[in-house]
């Protein structure tokens, strides 16, 4: 709540694909999106996206441009088995899939199959249905399931976690023992549409200064931890990419 009791707005309420950036000029993200982004977006994630903008929960998916950063890390290192921890429709999942190698897998964690099965028809036209590994549960619990399976200790290429926020910490501990040392583990939000760098007096919604405030906490752990070299990025709503040294 803001001061004098005030409601104070979601900082995510009005974003969509198409404004989901922490550019200051729309002009110039919509000049990225059109010059190197979405002339390159194959027709199927195209398909996907325009779906999942009329979604009423929209404000939760992967813009386009940070969905060509995953494909191009995911290209870039080589990954073959990844995890993606939170999918609504799938759009990022979708991205991953199309980047991966045929014989490549990606577990792919989310509360709500509802939503994925909603863009499960899109990973059919674009031929990579067979390597999602869907899995329906709280993350914390199927990332243990894995974790049971000391097989699946360090196996893992590449993560990418856009879930819920206040648990990130948590999926870090995970995510680090399944990770193989070279491995990337990549955090959606981090940067919280700028609020991080926000006073505390600052007005915000009661949900965006609980996040926030998780945000900040995650990313000082990061930047602490040892067993991982950390790069923030400023695309999207922030991204965080961690390679495991040890």
């Amino acid at each position: 709540m803001a001061t004098g009791g005030n409601a104070v707005a979601d900082v995510h309420s009005n974003t969509g694909s198409s404004n989901k950036t922490l550019l200051k000029s729309q002009a110039l993200y919509q000049y990225v999106l059109d010059t190197t982004v979405l002339p390159n977006e194959p027709e199927c994630m195209r398909e996907l996206r325009l779906l999942t903008d009329n979604h009423e929960r929209r404000r939760m998916a992967t813009p386009p441009d940070e969905a060509q950063l995953l494909r191009m890390l995911i290209k870039l290192t080589g990954a073959k088995n990844t995890i993606e921890v939170g999918v609504f429709t799938g759009y990022s999942l979708l991205a991953t899939a199309l980047a991966l190698p045929d014989d490549g897998r990606v577990v792919a964690i989310d509360v709500n199959r509802e939503s994925y099965e909603l863009g499960r028809p899109c990973f059919e036209k674009g031929g990579v249905a067979h390597k999602v590994d869907f899995r329906e549960g709280a993350a914390l619990d199927r990332l243990d399931e894995l974790l049971a399976d000391e097989r699946n200790h360090g196996r893992f290429d590449f993560a990418f976690v856009d879930a819920d926020k206040p648990n990130y910490v948590r999926y870090h501990e995970q995510l680090l023992r399944l990770a193989r040392v070279g491995g990337a583990i990549v955090y959606d939000n981090t940067l919280w549409a700028g609020t991080v760098a926000l006073p505390p007096e600052a007005p915000l919604s009661d949900h965006d200064r609980r996040t926030s405030a998780a945000i900040r906490d995650l990313n000082a752990r990061l930047a602490a931890d040892e067993r991982v070299e950390v790069c923030q990025l400023t695309v999207a709503d922030g991204v965080t990419i961690c390679r495991r040294v040890v």
